[in-house]
């Protein structure tokens, strides 16, 4: 009975260990599912408070909207007043309009008259550059004409000079012997 005592508290000892095993499984397990719970828990709380911000930052958008058409309204009114006190501006500017422009053409006239006067004078003022060219011409000719005269006589004034400088030599040349 001994042995069977040993065999039972060992096979009770194996079944319990078993137990232990088989139990630490389902723990796993049940830590597995009790993550992913917490997970899709604080996905939903995270959405949840974005829908609350969302709301929240809406409300205060159509707030703003509602001051800004209250705005709006109120610059509409002004607006139509300004538009009428305008039509009549237009009116006085118009009839202005028409006294200035029979100034204008008025202007026009004498701006085409001295026009014509000024092409007569850009006329004689071409003319007379003309002239003043055909002088220019005419005494560069002559000056280029008097250089060349004077450049001649040079010549000649230098070969003067040399010859008299030869004829010197030759005579020092004759009386010193």
């Amino acid at each position: 009975m001994k042995n069977f005592q040993q065999n039972l508290l060992i096979v009770l000892a194996l079944g319990l260990c078993g137990l232990c095993v088989w139990q630490w499984y389902e723990q796993t397990i049940q830590r597995d599912e009790i993550i992913t719970m917490n997970g899709m828990i604080y996905e939903k709380n995270a959405a949840i408070q974005n829908a609350t911000n969302s709301v929240a930052t809406l409300n205060h958008q159509v707030n703003q909207m509602d001051a800004r058409l209250t705005e709006i309204k109120a610059v509409v009114a002004t607006n139509e007043q300004l538009v009428i006190s305008q039509k009549a501006d237009l009116a006085q500017l118009q009839f202005a309009n028409l006294n200035l422009t029979n100034t204008i053409t008025q202007y026009k006239i004498a701006v085409d008259t001295l026009e014509a006067k000024l092409k007569d004078a850009y006329a004689g003022i071409d003319q007379q550059n003309e002239t003043i060219t055909n002088l220019i011409s005419q005494r560069n000719d002559l000056v280029q004409k008097y250089n060349d005269e004077v450049k001649d006589r040079n010549d000649v004034v230098a070969k003067y000079n040399d010859l008299a400088t030869q004829v010197k030599k030759l005579q020092g040349d004759s009386k010193t012997p």
